[in-house]
């Protein structure tokens, strides 16, 4: 079987546990998703399957070269396509399979990816929580990020220094969240806390690896 499925952030809003606590949740659609290609060892050199998410699309919308690829599948014109690995390669996957949110049912936590919120240029206080300079009248040095390298040795700035740029608008993982809720007549997963993206962006949702911690990873 695969090991992930596309979705779509919803929004958020709040339940109650069974002990009576207020829980924070993001609502994802998740699925429905065609199979539109399926990769095998002897031909691709690795196992996965491609899927696209399914809402309206035109197919005004969609390149020729995808066009035919749709029809070789003998699915719809899709938007969003993702390639998941298949973790039993025994499984009689084909294209055209529809798989649905009850992919996750009884999974108590999952991985989900998304492209975070895009905030514009920032400082490095702002983007790199940096302390700043003294406040004071007269100390010249209030938000700036000081020295970036040394002026004879080493001459130069070295790679990956933390500096004013870009924040946001990256991929970041949230991993090992906590599923609260699995809806599968609507196709609609609750998860805890918070996830990567706006509302209306597509997210992609997978089964932990062992040996996660719940923690996020992503750049700024």
């Amino acid at each position: 079987m695969i090991n992930g499925l596309i979705g779509k952030k919803l929004g958020m809003t709040q339940v109650f546990s069974s002990d009576g606590r207020v829980l924070p949740v993001t609502i994802l659609q998740v699925g429905p998703c065609l199979v539109t290609q399926v990769k095998t060892k002897d031909r691709d050199g690795y196992s996965a399957v491609q899927l696209g998410f399914v809402e309206p699309t035109s197919s005004k919308r969609v390149t020729k070269a995808l066009l035919k690829h749709f029809e070789k599948a003998s699915v719809p014109p899709l938007r969003y396509l993702r390639e998941f690995s298949i973790q039993d390669d025994k499984a009689d996957i084909q294209p055209g399979h529809r798989f649905k949110v009850d992919l996750f049912e009884g999974q108590k936590t999952v991985d989900i990816s998304g492209v975070s919120r895009g905030k514009g240029f920032a400082g490095v206080i702002k983007r790199h929580h940096f302390r700043g300079g003294a406040a004071t009248h007269g100390s010249m040095f209030h938000r700036a990020p000081g020295s970036i390298g040394g002026s004879s040795f080493p001459s130069r700035v070295f790679p990956g220094m933390r500096a004013a740029g870009q924040m946001g608008n990256q991929q970041v993982t949230m991993r090992n969240l906590t599923v609260v809720e699995i809806d599968p007549e609507n196709n609609l997963m609750l998860v805890q806390g918070a996830v990567p993206g706006v509302t209306g962006s597509y997210i992609v949702i997978r089964k932990p690896k062992s040996g996660h911690g719940a923690k996020s990873t992503h750049k700024k």
